[in-house]
């Protein structure tokens, strides 16, 4: 299969996957992700997602650069928020928030008192930007 079309299955993965911090997933009873709905900044986050994803459908010599950028700035922001917390570590008070901030959610590592650990739905959502980064790598 051509590295282009995987590349825009992923970025609709992507979009599908992100679009849960919107609206709520759950499965069955289990909460994936709680939806800050359309007035949050992941909405305006998803929203500059799509028109990047519709610019490199529509200009691709454009739009793959404009979507390369979006998802390299989006891991920057991911990483701060959540993964430098969890390489080295986070104050007690930083760890409460964030924990209370996703309590009801999927945790398949289980949390810790000395590091944020970060939901399943967080893990996957930065697989999936990560793996976009490289696919859009390979197109360029």
């Amino acid at each position: 299969m051509n590295v282009n079309i995987i590349a825009y299955v992923c970025q609709f993965v992507l979009l599908v996957w992100f679009f849960g911090c919107i609206v709520t997933y759950r499965i069955g009873n289990l909460l994936l992700v709680d939806g800050m709905g359309i007035k949050s900044v992941e909405f305006w986050m998803f929203m500059v997602y799509l028109a990047g994803v519709l610019l490199r459908i529509m200009l691709p010599q454009v739009g793959n650069w404009v979507v390369l950028a979006v998802l390299v700035f989006w891991l920057v922001v991911q990483y701060f928020c959540h993964e430098h917390f969890t390489i080295f570590g986070a104050t007690p008070e930083k760890i409460q928030g964030y924990n209370q901030c996703f309590e009801g959610s999927l945790c398949i590592v289980p949390r810790r008192e000395d590091r944020l650990i970060p939901d399943f739905y967080h893990i996957v959502l930065h697989g999936l930007i990560l793996l976009n980064i490289v696919l859009l790598c390979l197109v360029l």
